[in-house]
């Protein structure tokens, strides 16, 4: 799949939205816990496996303390 453009642009979000986590000292059990999600998709996420839906940015967002459209500085 690294060949996949749009299995490319789910890797980045899912690593910058790792490290925007990992700068806010959150575990995934915690981060998990305050989106309402399961740590099985926040690891998915964070890897590209899975792309978060509109709503589920904006939590990721507002929990980050973020503005959705920072989300994406690639």
């Amino acid at each position: 799949m690294p060949n996949n453009p749009l299995y490319d642009k789910k890797y980045k979000l899912g690593r910058y939205i790792q490290l925007l986590r990992q700068k806010r000292g959150l575990t995934q059990e915690v981060f998990a816990e305050k989106l309402g999600l399961s740590i099985t998709y926040i690891g998915k996420l964070e890897t590209g496996i899975y792309a978060p839906s509109f709503k589920t940015m904006c939590k990721i967002a507002e929990v980050l303390g973020i503005k959705v459209k920072d989300l994406f500085p690639f």
